[in-house]
């Protein structure tokens, strides 16, 4: 039976019932009223702690109100999809120098392509049930795509709170989750217009972090500066994912064996207690990247790398990057007596001639490293 067309409760209820057929774990809907996160924000890129990210300072009037990026848009419909994966024990891979930690959102298929053609499914789901009673609708649907400022409108929603990570959880769920947004014209009752006060940062009277601060004293690099501030430039994930250029010397023996970003703070958070592995096949770990040596990952060339990384989130940072990441990684091995250095010693040295001007700067680095440690390799 449809839900009454003059019952707004209804049509919300039915929306959030097709998310979960769908495959999305909950779904929740919002005003588009961002002042109290919008300031905050543009102070955060004031202070340029969004390092060489320059598309964020771009559109800001956009992030801060979905009606101009979608015109008449008055709800949000934001949803969440676990991630996490079955597989390799994290922490021991971790503690394993020779092996090659990649963030577990992007061991398995890219998630934008999934979350973006669920969320389709979904909006047509709305079209074809309610909106077209209704006249019809304006539509447009997001999955860390576009200039939105999706983990302020979830907690808006009522699907979490921002932690002292600045990540999303979720009190049932933990953070292991993607968000993905549908911007309507279509007038759903909302869920909960939660506003932190806009004259102070996070987080609203609903966050439960209370005076645990693990992620804070965990981060490798202390990119946690303070409860709810992140300095990207600190950042493992920015450093080896979004940063371009080179890393910094100061910041390299802090990435240990972290490849392709890093999941520290969503490890040690007691909230994740209540984690749920994914139900998705898509994100099930691919070419064993759960679970990988850096050696192994030092004898794909570029061809194999494009191969092996096809439809994953992996492939947008190129070769080069790559390398220097492996670089960075095989470089920290330098003074494990378990790792294999002498081979690592090796592979990278046989990199030099693929590598970019970037890329053979850090290998030479990694290489320094392991000649000060005794090993005569060349």
């Amino acid at each position: 039976m449809k839900p009454s067309l003059a019952d707004p409760q209804q049509l919300s209820a039915r929306v959030k019932q097709y998310a979960r057929e769908l495959g999305f774990q909950q779904a929740a809907i919002t005003d588009t009223d961002l002042r109290a996160y919008s300031g905050h924000l543009a102070q955060w890129l004031g202070e340029g702690r969004h390092g060489d990210m320059a598309w964020m300072r771009r559109h800001m009037d956009m992030r801060a109100d979905p009606a101009a990026l979608v015109p008449g848009a008055i709800r949000v419909i934001s949803a969440r999809m676990d991630y996490l994966p079955p597989g390799a024990d994290m922490e021991a891979v971790l503690r394993r120098p020779e092996k090659a930690y990649l963030s577990r959102y992007a061991v398995g298929r890219d998630y934008h392509k999934l979350m973006r053609r669920r969320l389709q499914k979904l909006m047509r789901r709305i079209e074809q049930d309610i909106s077209q009673d209704l006249g019809g609708g304006r539509y447009r649907v997001f999955t860390d795509s576009a200039p939105v400022m999706e983990k302020a409108l979830a907690e808006k929603a009522g699907l979490g709170w921002i932690g002292k990570h600045t990540n999303l959880i979720n009190k049932q769920a933990g953070s292991w989750f993607f968000l993905g947004e549908i911007y309507t014209d279509l007038p759903l009752a909302v869920d909960r217009a939660v506003d932190r006060p806009i004259d102070r940062p996070p987080s609203p009277p609903q966050e439960h972090c209370g005076e645990c601060r693990t992620c804070m004293d965990v981060c490798p690099t202390g990119a946690i500066t303070a409860p709810y501030q992140l300095d990207a430039r600190l950042c493992i994930s920015y450093l080896t994912i979004e940063h371009q250029g080179a890393i910094p010397l100061p910041l390299r023996p802090l990435i240990g064996n972290r490849v392709y970003g890093c999941d520290d703070c969503q490890l040690c958070c007691p909230w994740n207690r209540f984690a749920d592995f994914t139900q998705e096949r898509d994100f099930h770990p691919r070419q064993r990247l759960d679970d990988i040596t850096l050696l192994e990952l030092l004898g794909w060339n570029e061809a194999a790398f494009l191969q092996n990384t096809r439809g994953s989130a992996i492939r947008r940072i190129g070769y080069q990057r790559w390398l220097r990441n492996l670089a960075v990684a095989a470089g920290n091995c330098a003074t494990q007596a378990q790792a294999p250095r002498r081979a690592l010693a090796k592979a990278l040295a046989a990199k030099r001639g693929e590598a970019s001007q970037m890329a053979r700067e850090h290998i030479d680095w990694a290489l320094g490293r392991l000649r000060t440690n005794g090993l005569s390799v060349l």
